[in-house]
C-alpha cells in the first residue's frame, strides 16, 4: 500500500474527520467518457481488460478529467472466471457464457488457481495504475461476490428472473453452496493478489445478492462474504461491501468486519447510517439523477452530503454504476458540488 493515508477517501473509510466529503463513482472509467470510447474503437472489451497499458489509461481518464478523490481499477467482475474454466464473451453486448454451469460435473470442473498465475495482467495493470496516480489519488481494487458471480455462471449471462439460479437454490442448495465455496476461495485469493500489487482499498460488489429472501441471503450469501472479508482483515487496506438493494438486509450485514458499506439509492442514507452500527457509508445518489437539470443534481447531492455528515465516515458515490448516456456536464456539476460542500 502506498503512502496515501492522509487522502480524504481513506480517512473517511477509517472514520477519521475530513474537511470535505470525498467522491468517486462506480463505473467512472467507462462509456460516458469520449476518451474511453476512443480507446474502445481500437480494442475489444475483453482485450482492454487483459492489456495493462490500456486498462491503466482508462483508469486514469476520469481522474484526469474530473479530479475524483479515488480511482477504481478498470476490469470486470467476471475477469477471474476465465482461468477457472468459464470464459465469458462480451462481443454481443452483455456477457455470455457458452455453457452455463447447472450440474455437478460443470461446477466441479471449475479450477481454483493462484491469481498471480491465472490473471497476471491484473497485477501488472495495478502496478502501472499506481505509477500513474502517484501519491495523489488512492486506487480501489475490486471483485464480484461469489453469489453475484454464481448468478452469471448458472444463468449464462444476465437474467430478469434468475430462474436457473433459484431452481438450484430451492432444489439443490448443497450444490449451490459448493459453487459459492469454490468461488469464495478464488475471490479471496484474487483480492489478496490485488492488495499485494498495491491497491489502497478493496470493494466487494454484490450486485445480485439482493434478489433473495433475507433468510436465504443469511444462509447462502452472508457466510462466504464474511469469510472473504475476514480473510482480508490483516491486509492493511479498508474493505467496502456493496450490496445492491441492501435495505432488507442491513440488520444482517451490519456486523460484517468491514470498514464501510456501499448504499444504493433505494434507501434513505440517514436510516442506513443508523442501521450500520457506526461503520462508514458510501453512496447514494440515483445514477439517473445525472440525467436531470443542474439544480436537481446540486440539491440532491447536497442533501446526501448533509446526511452523510452524521456518519462516522462518508464517501459520496452513486447508488450504482454511472450510465453510458450521462452528460459530462452533469458529472462536472456533481463533483464541483460535492467537493465544494463543507460540513457544518
Amino acid at each position: 500500500m502506498s503512502d496515501l493515508k492522509n487522502s480524504l477517501f481513506l480517512k473517511a473509510l477509517r472514520g477519521e474527520p475530513t474537511e470535505r466529503t470525498p467522491i468517486w463513482v462506480m463505473r467512472q472509467a467507462g462509456r460516458y467518457l469520449p476518451e474511453y470510447m476512443q480507446v474502445r474503437e481500437k480494442i475489444s472489451f475483453n482485450d482492454l481488460c487483459r492489456t495493462p497499458e490500456a486498462a491503466c489509461e482508462v483508469t486514469l481518464q476520469p481522474v484526469r478529467r474530473f479530479g475524483f478523490d479515488a480511482a477504481i481499477m478498470f476490469s470486470d467482475i467476471l475477469t477471474p472466471l476465465e482461468a477457472m474454466g468459464a470464459p465469458f464473451d462480451f462481443s454481443q453486448g452483455g456477457p455470455k457464457l457458452e455453457r452455463p454451469l447447472r450440474d455437478e460435473k460443470d461446477i466441479r470442473a471449475l479450477r481454483r488457481y493462484p491469481s498471480l498465475e491465472g490473471v497476471p495482467y491484473v497485477a501488472e495493470a495495478i502496478g502501472l495504475m499506481k505509477q500513474g496516480l502517484g501519491d495523489r489519488t488512492p486506487l480501489i481494487g475490486f471483485a464480484g461476490s461469489p453469489f453475484t458471480l454464481a448468478t452469471y455462471l448458472i444463468e449464462g449471462g444476465g437474467s430478469k428472473d434468475y430462474a436457473y439460479l433459484k431452481t438450484m437454490l430451492y432444489s439443490r442448495p448443497e450444490l449451490l453452496q459448493e459453487l459459492l465455496d469454490k468461488l469464495g476461495d478464488q475471490i479471496l485469493d484474487y483480492l489478496r493478489m490485488q492488495v499485494d500489487a498495491g491497491v489502497d482499498a478493496v470493494q466487494l460488489f454484490d450486485t445480485w445478492g439482493g434478489i433473495l429472501h433475507p433468510a436465504d441471503y443469511r444462509t447462502m450469501v452472508l457466510p462466504v462474504v464474511r469469510r472473504i472479508m475476514d480473510g482480508l482483515k490483516d491486509s492493511g487496506v479498508p474493505r467496502i461491501y456493496f450490496l445492491k438493494g441492501s435495505a432488507p438486509y442491513n440488520h444482517l450485514i451490519k456486523d460484517l468486519d468491514v470498514e464501510a458499506f456501499g448504499v444504493d439509492w433505494t434507501q434513505d442514507l440517514s436510516l442506513a447510517i443508523d442501521q450500520m452500527g457506526g461503520k462508514a457509508v458510501q453512496g447514494n445518489l440515483d445514477p439517473l439523477c445525472l440525467y436531470g437539470d443542474r439544480e436537481q443534481i446540486r440539491r440532491r447531492a447536497l442533501e446526501i452530503c448533509a446526511k452523510g455528515a452524521a456518519a462516522s465516515g462518508h464517501v459520496f458515490n452513486l447508488g450504482h454504476g454511472i450510465l453510458p448516456k450521462t452528460p459530462i456536464s452533469a458529472v462536472e456539476t456533481l463533483v464541483e458540488t460535492v467537493q465544494g460542500y463543507r460540513k457544518e
